[in-house]
């Protein structure tokens, strides 16, 4: 019993002197919500990403800010949604006036980087004495053809806010997952080098070198994006059980989360595991994998290409093993680390996304009634149709701009949004589709536009 005490006061003086802790967001690319073995895919095995879940809160209705990465992005750093950062789509996107053969609307106008102006988490961390480190994608510096003087390398990770980027620039998805890399902020290793593990070596070094603390670490994979590339080994693995549709796809998953894995494992190793928070998710829905029973991909308003794995692990705030079906989003990022840093809130910042410290500690005081999105861009493939959403409880309205038509889901019972409610409660479906447009108004968002005759 004397024993039991000794710890559960170590313990505690442990979690009492987390008044700083260390952050960690790592956020996948084009990961699908289904595409984890601790989100329901049994066919692949994501033995580190599923632990932790168990050792923290897994969120089974987390959204990206958007269905493609840019905007998402920008709305992970600001804390505001991209209808008001008028950053609507990925960058480059289609260009000024972009509209589909025999369309009736050209896209909206939109933005293609985050201005220097934005104050970003990492400028607000940086400030209260975190060591910063950006590792991996960041796709928010595209310097437009009308926005004059400021040059794309002005634009990167450490203009705003990190003191140290690996791998963060204009582009994408990679030239490719082995060295050489082709990327201008990303240093060469020898010839076959494996892009997921080098950036693990990164961030490992990384929290080695500020053990200290407190450091905030922005570890944002490339994977699982285009190209489809992975180790051998691992392909050949998910090649030979037969039942895998692309053996490719499912190796990527596994050796990024290998790559994680052993990050987690220097994490504890450095002995950081108790004063530091980790956040795990995607910067949007799923594009190469099976999202179903979700309906639609990446770049689609649909619950494929929005509803994205979102777990957090934070020990001495976090139940383990927990789960929780509150909706979140991209957003809700700036103000939980604001909150967790014990920081004040940005002066002259509107905010999108709140603290979600209620939820993760499971005390009172978080209230929201619905969640918002604004894609009025056409994808990279062009399937998409231009529109917004909003989701209330359980109600999901999505307003398409091609033919101001309503669709209405009810998404306890229409997990898949096969059955569009409109029709049939139409008071429902006008109420929701008001407070839509009202959020847009006060938002400023931009809206597409009748096409120009060609």
């Amino acid at each position: 019993m004397k024993i039991i005490t000794i710890c559960l006061l170590a313990l505690s003086l442990v979690c009492a002197a987390a008044d700083k802790p260390n952050i960690v967001v790592i956020m996948a690319d084009d990961l699908g919500w289904r595409d984890l073995r601790c989100y329901g895919n049994t066919k692949l095995d994501t033995p580190a990403l599923d632990q932790l879940a168990a050792e923290g809160m897994r969120f089974t209705s987390g959204y990206a800010a958007s269905p493609v990465c840019t905007p998402t992005r920008a709305a992970m750093m600001t804390g505001q949604s991209p209808a008001r950062l008028r950053i609507t789509n990925h960058a480059p996107g289609n260009g000024a006036g972009f509209a589909l053969k025999d369309s009736p609307l050209q896209e909206a106008e939109n933005l293609r980087h985050l201005p220097l102006a934005s104050v970003t988490i990492a400028e607000r961390l940086s400030a209260a004495g975190y060591a910063t480190a950006h590792i991996g994608k960041w796709h928010l510096s595209y310097k437009a053809r009308d926005e004059q003087g400021v040059a794309e390398k002005d634009l990167r990770p450490d203009k705003q806010g990190f003191a140290l980027n690996v791998g963060g620039h204009s582009g994408g998805g990679p030239p490719s997952y082995f060295a050489p890399y082709r990327n201008p902020t990303l240093v060469d290793g020898t010839d076959g080098e494996y892009l997921p593990e080098r950036l693990a070596d990164e961030a490992i070094a990384f929290i080695r070198q500020h053990r200290s603390g407190p450091f905030y670490l922005n570890w944002w994979p490339f994977s699982v994006h285009y190209p489809m590339q992975a180790r051998e080994e691992t392909i050949a693995k998910y090649r030979a059980r037969g039942d895998i549709k692309d053996p490719v796809y499912a190796a990527m998953i596994e050796d990024m989360d290998t790559a994680i894995g052993r990050f987690l494992k220097a994490l504890d190793e450095a002995g950081l595991r108790d004063n530091t928070l980790v956040i795990f998710k995607s910067d949007n829905g799923g594009y190469s994998g099976d999202n179903r029973p979700l309906r639609g991909l990446k770049g689609m308003l649909y619950e494929g290409g929005i509803r994205v794995p979102w777990i957090v692990r934070w020990p001495c705030k976090v139940k383990p093993g927990t789960t929780n079906s509150t909706p979140v989003i991209s957003m809700d990022c700036y103000p939980t680390l604001l909150e967790a840093a014990g920081l004040p809130p940005t002066p002259d910042h509107p905010l999108d996304g709140k603290s979600l410290l209620p939820l993760l500690t499971q005390s009172p005081g978080f209230g929201r009634d619905a969640l918002y999105f604004h894609y009025p861009n056409y994808a990279f493939h062009k399937q998409n149709r231009l529109g917004s959403a909003i989701r209330e409880g359980e109600y999901k309205l999505i307003k398409n701009y091609d033919d101001d038509s309503l669709e209405l889901y009810e998404l306890t019972s229409d997990f898949s949004e096969k059955n569009n409610l409109a029709t049939q409660s139409p008071a429902l479906a006008k109420r929701l589709a008001e407070k839509l447009d009202a959020w847009l108004r006060e938002s400023g968002a931009r809206f597409p536009v009748k096409a120009q005759a060609k």
